[in-house]
């Protein structure tokens, strides 16, 4: 983890940030806006960066808590927000101690664009558990995460992989491209839409 945390604290003090500013997810969008949208409630952003996706959920409705653990990021989002002229509650936060970070618990909607393809094993399990353990009964989690082989050089998460870790606790019920990172053709990145298992 400590490794990871310094590597983004870099790229954001360097200002290589290529996420940062990319279109919003498809999957995203659908979610929100799409024929059978989810009704605004408590959403949870895990690695937010720079808010983009938090600024959007807010603009919706959503009351919405953006957690990153670089501090330039959560400071940059802070100001996207407020230029935006939208609340959302960003916090400086490890989206592996989520429980023990005060962020608060029984959030409708989970969303992580791209945080858990970066992770170590281990740092997977920790993740995980707390996305399970801060989750309202019925919540809805949206990941898009790059497969293995795809863009920035992260490792990615092969779809067999991002299953079988949820699958004790939470049902699949849709699965995809994400058209929105499609690069030249190429299917780098997936989405997946879980139900909180009763």
């Amino acid at each position: 983890m400590a490794s990871r945390q310094l590597l983004f604290k870099t790229f954001y003090r360097l200002g290589f940030v290529p996420w940062d500013g990319h279109p919003l997810a498809k999957s995203l969008q659908d979610l929100v806006e799409g024929d059978g949208a989810l009704g605004p409630g408590a959403a949870l952003d895990l690695g937010c960066g720079t808010g983009d996706s938090s600024i959007y959920l807010a603009k919706n409705g959503w009351r919405v808590t953006g957690v990153d653990f670089v501090a330039r990021a959560v400071d940059k989002a802070r100001a996207k927000a407020e230029a935006n002229k939208v609340a959302v509650n960003f916090v400086r936060a490890d989206v592996t101690r989520l429980s023990s970070e005060g962020i608060g618990s029984t959030f409708g909607l989970i969303i992580d664009n791209g945080c858990l393809h970066g992770m170590s094993p281990g740092d997977r399990d920790a993740y995980v558990r707390e996305v399970t353990a801060v989750a309202a009964p019925d919540a809805r989690l949206l990941l898009v995460e790059f497969i293995p082989g795809g863009t920035y050089g992260v490792p990615g998460i092969d779809p067999d992989e991002v299953k079988r870790r949820f699958a004790a606790d939470w049902t699949l019920l849709s699965s995809g491209s994400e058209p929105a990172l499609d690069h030249n053709g190429k299917d780098p990145a997936r989405f997946y839409l879980f139900a909180r298992a009763s």
